[in-house]
């Protein structure tokens, strides 16, 4: 008797069948990049016809809007001199020792509170304290305590930091629900491992939610302290600007603080993306989701 062959072993798919979702993927990733992109060009692209529109009926003075492409020509020249190579890398090494700093003892302080009640009872309060008072108000005194240099720019950096990330990083540990610590207890877990294993996991979120607050008023920081006590950065670079009425030269420093806050943040949310990469849902995904089901 003939053997029937295993057709469901022995098939292959076909180059076309295996090539399709690849440029479906391939798609959507360059469609989600135009998405994302598109923004900043219509900004743009605004901005500079209504700059050319005031050059040509002079609603005001067309030397305090100037146009992108103005802008470019400028920074070109600037870029030549090597002046906005040696101010980014001055806000980025700023920016960065403080950000960590402040993150990593926010972290470790917010671990403390939680494992002793009589902690958080002391500490709260001068927390609640000295938490509202602008990072802008305290420059002048942390001049005055540790001189001009990059001592007191980090601290400030880190201090402004240090509060978002705390709070939000508490208030993770104290949303773990309590049937999850009890389902771990229950089954057999130590008290380090119960926190290892269960708070910090479920504090993440809300400790990436307060690095994100943070990261925007510690960029305030880094600007204000460099336009007070600095000979280098992006904030130096408004300064000069200004000094000497490079209005230019300063639209220039702005955008290029921009653009580096935006890559942080970029930056940030990628973390985010490959630690929670768990977390998935929300209204957009649900509506997306019953789109699907009804077509």
């Amino acid at each position: 008797m003939n053997e029937v062959p295993n057709v469901l072993t022995k098939t292959k798919p076909t180059a076309g069948a295996t090539l399709l979702p690849t440029r479906k993927v391939s798609k959507k990733a360059d469609w989600s990049l135009l998405k994302s992109a598109l923004p900043y060009v219509l900004f743009f692209v605004i901005w500079e016809a209504f700059s050319q529109l005031n050059m040509r009926l002079e609603l005001f003075n067309p030397l305090f809007l100037p146009p992108p492409s103005t802008l470019v020509l400028d920074g070109w020249a600037l870029a030549k001199t090597g002046i906005i190579l040696d101010s980014i890398l001055a806000s980025s090494g700023r920016i960065l020792a403080g950000f960590v700093i402040g993150s990593i003892a926010a972290v470790v302080l917010a671990v403390l509170i939680s494992k002793f009640a009589t902690l958080e009872r002391w500490i709260s309060p001068v927390l609640t304290l000295i938490s509202p008072i602008p990072s802008l108000a305290l420059l002048p005194l942390f001049i005055i305590w540790f001189g001009i240099g990059e001592f007191p720019k980090i601290t400030l950096i880190a201090w402004t930091t240090f509060i978002p990330v705390l709070v939000n990083t508490v208030d993770g540990f104290k949303s773990v629900p309590s049937t999850l610590i009890r389902s771990a207890l229950s089954l057999g877990a130590s008290q380090r491992q119960v926190f290892t294993r269960v708070m910090i996991p479920s504090a993440v979120p809300n400790l990436l939610i307060g690095a994100q607050i943070s990261l925007g008023l510690s960029f305030s920081a880094l600007i204000v302290s460099e336009m007070m006590g600095a000979d280098s950065g992006l904030g130096y670079m408004i300064v000069d600007a200004r000094n000497y009425f490079k209005v230019t030269n300063m639209f220039v420093a702005i955008i290029l603080i921009g653009i580096e806050y935006s890559i942080f943040a970029m930056l940030l949310k990628l973390l985010e993306r490959r630690v929670l990469g768990w977390r998935k849902g929300g209204m957009g995904q649900a509506v997306e989701k019953a789109r699907t089901v009804k077509g």
